[in-house]
């Protein structure tokens, strides 16, 4: 039997992760892990569960739950790894590349997650990648650090350049209003899928500039709460809900409850395929579109160059979006839904992924536009970030007859 070396790769935001994945898996590896050639190996990570949710999709079958009675599409978060972690176990996999395996679980997921994975390093070699040195799995002792593409051993530390945020917020070209305080109210709202009751009356209300974190475990009606605020559940419909000051029912459309948004989720990137030039990138924010398609007036280049200028990267205004790291893609795409003013701003699991130094300037530039703006935010996350000062939390607590929200003041 093979000596099992556990090993973590620190990564940053500029860190080839892929080609190391790749490297592994294809018996190429560096030096360090030539152990591995002979192995059969496997990648657990978000990207994989949604590859194999596309795939029970085409194939209209399932694959990672196939002896169960729900589908992998159907599931939670935690329930989706622990299906996927099960499924490779399964099929004799000698080591795991765990890609930053803790990334959008709720702390009881984190800590059955670890124990999983504590039985299964008896057996199976694990490589974990890592973005955040809080999430390093105790069992591994062994690391190296992921620079580009070179591996760096024996060094506690990588200097992280730490970049500041310069200025204020830049003012909009011009705003969208909303008549009253309350920009949204969720009154005794209940929801449930077949005989699974998700939320239970949820009573709710964000004003203007105020600013929540929204938490709950995870499959306790998060993205079913925030689907009902941007307008996209049908559940939504004869439940007594205002959007904007515009009652939910009244012949409104998709767009009259988007143009007072600002949204941005990670799954975003995806969708933003062509080579659009980082400056084009935040103006398109000023029409909702994926790049820019028609010539900007000097009003608006001056707006995005003030942006640019506050996140310290104007200098990178002609570079291609797909060319930045992971982290300055974040930015960028936090300055493209606040170019506007939105009247509310929604972050959803922004920060995952992030190395420790870019998730502290994001969380920096979002307290920033909490002070400095007067839009709302609305932060979901798993993940409790180090600095970040909402003014409220919405907690949701699963109930057998639904999550029930609480609200709590935050001391800043």
């Amino acid at each position: 039997m093979i000596n099992k070396k556990h090993w973590a790769v620190f990564i940053n935001n500029k860190s080839n992760k892929l080609q190391l994945i790749n490297s592994l898996l294809n018996k190429n590896p560096y030096s360090e892990f030539n152990y591995l050639n002979k192995l059969k190996g496997a990648v657990f990570s978000n990207s994989e569960i949604h590859k194999y949710i596309d795939l029970e999709d085409r194939l209209e079958k399932k694959i990672v739950t196939k002896n169960t009675h729900q589908s992998l599409k159907s599931m939670s978060s935690g329930e989706r790894k622990k299906a996927l972690l099960k499924h490779l176990i399964n099929s004799n996999t000698e080591y795991l590349i765990l890609d930053n395996p803790l990334d959008n679980l709720d702390i009881n997921s984190i800590d059955e997650l670890k124990n999983s994975l504590q039985t299964i390093a008896q057996k199976t070699i694990l490589i974990q990648i890592i973005s955040r040195k809080e999430d390093l799995l105790p069992l591994i002792t062994n690391y190296c650090y992921l620079e580009a593409s070179e591996l760096i051993f024996n060094k506690e530390n990588l200097n992280n350049k730490h970049v500041s945020l310069k200025g204020d917020i830049p003012i909009p070209i011009q705003t969208t209003n909303v008549k009253g305080d309350i920009l949204i109210a969720l009154k005794n709202i209940s929801v449930s899928y077949g005989n699974k009751p998700i939320l239970k009356n949820i009573n709710w209300e964000i004003k203007k500039g105020e600013f929540w974190q929204l938490i709950g475990k995870n499959g306790s009606g998060k993205t079913t709460i925030l689907s009902m605020i941007t307008g996209e559940n049908s559940k939504a419909y004869g439940q007594n809900i205002t959007l904007f000051g515009i009652k939910k029912g009244s012949g409104e459309t998709i767009w009259d409850i988007k143009k007072h948004i600002g949204y941005f989720t990670p799954a975003m990137i995806d969708k933003f395929t062509g080579r659009h030039s980082v400056l084009n990138m935040v103006i398109s924010g000023l029409n909702d579109s994926i790049g820019l398609y028609v010539k900007p007036t000097e009003i608006q280049l001056q707006l995005a160059k003030e942006w640019l200028s506050l996140i310290n990267m104007w200098e990178l205004h002609n570079t291609h979006f797909k060319d930045l790291s992971l982290g300055q893609q974040r930015l960028i795409m936090v300055a493209r839904a606040m170019i506007k003013h939105p009247p509310l701003l929604i972050l959803d699991e922004a920060t995952t992924g992030l190395d420790d130094e870019s998730a502290k300037l994001f969380v920096a530039l979002v307290n920033k536009i909490a002070k400095e703006s007067n839009s709302a935010i609305l932060f979901v996350s798993h993940r409790h970030e180090e600095g970040l000062q909402p003014n409220f939390t919405y907690a949701l607590k699963i109930t057998n007859e639904g999550s029930i929200g609480e609200i709590n003041t935050n001391n800043i």
